[in-house]
């Protein structure tokens, strides 16, 4: 899955571009950077990749989630819908701009079941935040149709589908806005890092202007910014960019072995009496980056996950006891365990919507298990373990 699998010359020769000017910001500095200008340029290659008229690259997909959620101007007392398997990023960027996040309940795409979405929407409710877990994209159709009707933003987490699309259309751009994490585990990687996509010519500089301390980048003297707004550092650096640039040009060649590697793999799994596979909206759109299915049962799922450990085959998360992606082990959230002081009504709130109960996500995720799917693997590496696992996985299920 990660593009870290297949880092190369490409790669140093953009890092060593910049290391030859000595210039690492991305901002200023114009006359002894040379020209050299690698985040925006990557910035236009996403924009013509993805075929999104804008493009704001920062620091990480948390702060991607933070400044979109803040450029529509969400905030204390607003409700953000998200999933109950995601990464905790998710939850984390709605706390951080003083909105509450509204956990509801996954089907068996893994991604938010739009009748639980429906009874979830409030008076409150400012947002609905899918997220494209494991490289699959949630039901969009129907999570649209619920924004129009109420007039909410939809905001795409697509920061595990780099590559995806649905309907032809890229995932990211399909909402009002869509974000991406290139952190080091991510499809395109560019060490750490992220992207805001909108065709929102307003929204993009509002977000171009909260990543970089409010400075509005009018004219060439940064001492001379105006700042309309206030902002946090958020920003690329120069080197991290320079990472994506190479990265994002050989994306096409990693979503094609990701493809082919997933292929393999539900070839010798699919004959199993027993098992099923994750539902995909649109499967010509997948990334291929993981192969999920189900278990009969959840102690089945659970023993098989071990077994596949034990035997050498890693790679094969258990969700339903996994730390950072699913509800059930986020003590930190159903505890509102802050650092800092948060206001008491925001602490309340996020606790009664952290501490309900999910017995449908329990049912599916329990029973879930995913397989990542490397792109270094050849395809004999890939057959042999697909039978490895074929083998393993029939012991447990009669």
């Amino acid at each position: 899955m990660p593009g870290y699998e297949l880092f190369g010359a490409e790669e140093r020769k953009e890092v060593n571009d910049v290391l030859e000017t000595g210039i690492l910001m991305r901002y200023g500095f114009d006359a002894p950077r040379k020209g050299i200008w690698k985040a925006r340029e990557l910035e236009q290659e996403i924009c013509k990749y993805f075929g999104t008229k804008n493009a704001q690259l920062v620091s990480s997909g948390t702060a991607a989630l933070t400044t979109a959620l803040a450029a529509l101007g969400i905030g204390f007392g607003d409700e953000v819908i998200i999933p109950t398997f995601t990464f905790v990023a998710s939850f984390e960027a709605v706390v951080s701009v003083g909105a509450i996040p509204v956990l509801v309940d996954v089907d068996d795409s893994l991604t938010l079941n739009p009748d639980a979405v429906a009874a979830a929407i409030t008076s409150k409710t400012k947002a609905i935040m899918p997220v494209h877990m494991c490289g699959s994209m949630a039901q969009l159709d129907e999570l649209k149709e619920l924004c129009t009707q109420h007039d909410l933003y939809l905001i795409e987490d697509a920061c595990q589908a780099i590559g995806g699309t649905y309907k032809g259309q890229q995932l990211g751009t399909i909402g009002d806005m869509g974000t991406f994490s290139f952190d080091f585990v991510k499809i395109m990687t560019c060490g750490e890092g992220g992207v805001i996509l909108t065709n929102d010519a307003q929204l993009a500089e509002k977000c171009d202007q909260y990543s970089d301390h409010g400075h509005d980048h009018y004219g060439k003297d940064r001492g001379a910014d105006l700042h309309p707004y206030l902002g946090y550092n958020f920003r690329i650096s120069e080197l991290h960019a320079a990472v994506g640039l190479a990265q994002i040009k050989k994306l096409d060649a990693f979503l094609a072995l990701q493809k082919r590697n997933h292929q393999i793999i539900f070839n010798c799994l699919k004959h199993i009496p027993g098992i099923q596979f994750r539902r995909i909206p649109d499967e010509a759109g997948d990334t291929g980056s993981f192969l999920s299915f189900f278990l009969p049962t959840a102690n089945q799922a659970a023993q098989v996950a071990s077994a596949l450990a034990e035997a050498g085959i890693g790679g094969n998360p258990y969700w339903f006891d996994n730390n950072w992606h699913y509800i059930r082990k986020w003590d930190h959230l159903k505890n509102a365990a802050f650092l800092n002081r948060i206001p008491a009504e925001q602490k309340e709130a996020i606790m009664q919507q952290a501490n309900k109960t999910f017995d449908v996500s329990d049912a599916i995720m329990s029973r879930c298990i995913s397989s990542a799917i490397s792109l270094a693997w050849t395809e004999e590496q890939a057959q042999e373990r697909g039978q490895k696992m074929a083998e393993i996985i029939s012991q447990f299920i009669a």
